[in-house]
């Protein structure tokens, strides 16, 4: 998921993030960020997910493994 890493480095603002990353930690952090993650997740893999879902995933890497898991479903 190679084009989540650059989706989520764009909307962060920053020039690329690891699977470590906590969401809440950028400095661009709020509510629109979230929103914005959540428009670029639907738009490019056709799938949705709830605000709670991005705050419950906390990293990275777990916001991959939650998109993958609704891809799979």
């Amino acid at each position: 998921m190679e084009d989540l890493n650059k989706i989520l480095a764009e909307i962060l603002e920053v020039e690329q993030v690891n699977s470590q990353d906590i969401l809440t930690e950028f400095e661009v952090w709020d509510s629109l960020t979230a929103l914005s993650i959540i428009a670029a997740i639907g738009e490019k893999y056709n799938v949705y997910l709830s605000s709670k879902e991005i705050m419950e995933a906390r990293t990275i890497k777990n916001l991959e493994k939650t998109i993958i898991s609704k891809i799979n479903n």
